[in-house]
């Protein structure tokens, strides 16, 4: 679910507390992104939405969100919108976010 060797590498790079500093602002900008998605996804800004998910998932080691954000942004730009199982996107990051924070305790992540 989580790359921890990309973890470990970012955090390398950045140093400790800029680590954790990118990794709350991550937090906050994905659960940002996907209250968006739950309350009223648009299908005209799901595929740009989901681009971001990926992206920032990637860089910060969430490998299983970041495939399958992948794999919907595919079904969004050919405007196959109803493959897109936005649940499990939902499904994907709770329990990357969940993993991710059990190691990293001291984050004040988004609730």
């Amino acid at each position: 679910m989580i790359d921890w060797e990309r973890v470990d590498d970012l955090k390398n790079e950045l140093g400790e507390e800029d680590f954790l500093e990118v990794a709350e602002m991550f937090l906050e900008e994905v659960e940002e992104v996907l209250g968006c998605l739950r309350l009223s996804p648009e299908p005209s800004k799901i595929e740009a939405e989901l681009h971001f998910l990926k992206g920032s998932a990637m860089n910060l080691g969430f490998e299983k969100l970041g495939d399958f954000c992948h794999m919907g942004e595919g079904l969004a730009a050919t405007g196959n919108h109803g493959a897109i199982d936005l649940s499990r996107v939902f499904e994907i990051y709770a329990a990357s976010r969940t993993e991710f924070l059990s190691r990293f305790s001291e984050l004040r992540a988004v609730a």
